[in-house]
């Protein structure tokens, strides 16, 4: 499988871009301390000095079979090769001192990138099945998703194991906050919502992207911007977490074992009302941000909706609202055609927090919908399931089938952490719903 891309796309133009990808991740590296790198900010993740050897693995192992290279360190390749997202309970239990030391690790890097770097100046031949020019977007893509990967585990490590962000804005400037009010509806009309692309369409794609499936899309509310913290606190306050109606069985099951009663991201506070709650933010607690979105697992997120009287949309609902227009033709981003820019919205890792919904107007869709690209992943109700004509990369044949297990559920838009590239229509995300700890945001629709 592979694919061509936009005459734009030089072979300088993608060394530039691998290079900007790795000092995007190794910045995150660097704003830990030396104890931190073997922390397990999350239970069902690695620890983090797996992700230091992780990206360069992905490359060697990718870049190796391309190339028809063999292997300097196959330990190291083989260690680092697969992270885990575990749905059945299992987590991993191993000690930090079964892990390799940072030094070893990074001379493995610094050896990784030399001779990646080789292969994509033509130093090596690469074989003919494949295209280099899709080998490395699959480089940098991965990159990119673990730069944000890696922000929302730091995010849970305690403050004084990372170095400040004083250098990188958190939020935006506050609006004249419609904190507790719910979104406007938005009537979509009746319409055409293309999901997927076709393969012949040019420009780099994962495995999931590809094939078409068209889906006519009854008419439909939408809420106009995110649910924001102010919002979700009416829900909290009117004991949404304590009501079992507004869960399905294994939603609350999954709640109560875990004791959860509020979002990951708050933490609460003493004092009343709004000023008993505040918001995790990742280099300090803040006050809660009432009119930025909340940031939830798939389970409350379902659950708000169902106390609201509404659902989630689905997949086809989201690009609908996203991409649709009234005279019936689909845009490539929300705002039209043009390449994501910063008036745009929250996005391409330029701040470390969500900002106020309705912060970029720009960035709205033909129909008046607001941030449906950035400032948080949105959730929908559809499962993660392949597109007609489904084909696994051969060079990374799990990185979409091994999640087509009915247990993953389709996000879409992209965080303040998801990169440029991957915002593009296609593009698609997805999480397991009892995993509270990614950028994910959501809203509402209704008949």
């Amino acid at each position: 499988m592979t694919q061509t891309l936009r005459p734009s796309e030089s072979p300088e133009a993608l060394t530039t871009r691998l290079a900007n990808a790795r000092a995007r991740t190794d910045e995150i590296f660097a704003r830990l301390t030396p104890d931190a790198l073997y922390e397990r900010p999350i239970a069902e993740r690695h620890r983090l000095v797996f992700y230091l050897g992780h990206l360069e693995a992905f490359d060697q192992n990718l870049v190796g079979q391309a190339y028809g290279l063999e292997s300097f360190h196959p330990a190291f390749d083989k260690l680092f090769a697969f992270g885990i997202d575990p749905t059945d309970g299992g987590l991993p239990n191993e000690a930090a001192s079964e892990w390799p030391r940072r030094e070893q690790i990074l001379e493995y890097n610094a050896r990784v990138r030399s001779v990646v770097d080789e292969c994509l100046a033509g130093a090596r031949a690469i074989r003919p099945e494949f295209d280099g020019a899709t080998i490395v977007n699959m480089a940098i893509e991965h990159r990119l998703m673990h730069a944000e990967t890696l922000a929302y585990l730091l995010h849970q490590l305690p403050y004084p194991m990372k170095r400040g962000g004083q250098d990188h804005p958190a939020y935006g400037e506050p609006r004249a906050p419609r904190a507790g009010e719910a979104s406007p509806a938005i009537r979509i009309p009746a319409g055409r919502a293309t999901l997927g692309r076709d393969r012949g369409a040019g420009g780099f794609g994962w495995d999931n992207e590809f094939g078409v499936r068209v889906e006519q899309v009854p008419e439909f509310s939408i809420d106009e911007q995110k649910v924001t913290n102010g919002r979700f606190l009416e829900f909290v306050e009117a004991g949404g977490y304590d009501q079992p109606r507004s869960w399905s069985d294994e939603n609350w099951n999954w709640k109560e074992k875990r004791g959860i009663r509020h979002p990951s991201f708050w933490v609460r506070r003493p004092g009343p009302g709004p000023m008993s709650w505040g918001f995790r933010g990742m280099f300090a607690e803040e006050p809660l941000p009432l009119d930025a979105p909340v940031l939830v697992s798939h389970a409350e997120a379902s659950a708000f909706a169902n106390w609201a009287g509404r659902s989630l949309p689905t997949e086809a609902q989201f690009h609908r609202a996203a991409y649709g227009t009234p005279s019936g033709d689909e845009r490539a981003y929300p705002w039209g055609d043009a390449p994501p820019r910063d008036e745009h919205g929250n996005f391409d890792l330029r701040r470390w927090g969500p900002t106020p919904v309705g912060s970029f107007p720009a960035g709205d869709s033909a129909f008046g919908v607001g941030e449906l690209v950035g400032n948080g992943w949105e959730w929908t109700s559809s499962i993660f399931e392949p597109f007609p004509g489904f084909e696994p990369h051969p060079l990374y044949a799990g990185y979409s089938a091994d999640f087509f297990d009915g247990k993953h559920f389709v996000m879409k838009g992209g965080s303040h952490r998801t990169a440029a590239s991957m915002l593009r229509r296609s593009f698609r995300n997805w999480f397991q719903p009892h995993y509270p700890y990614a950028y994910a945001a959501f809203r509402t629709v209704g008949s």
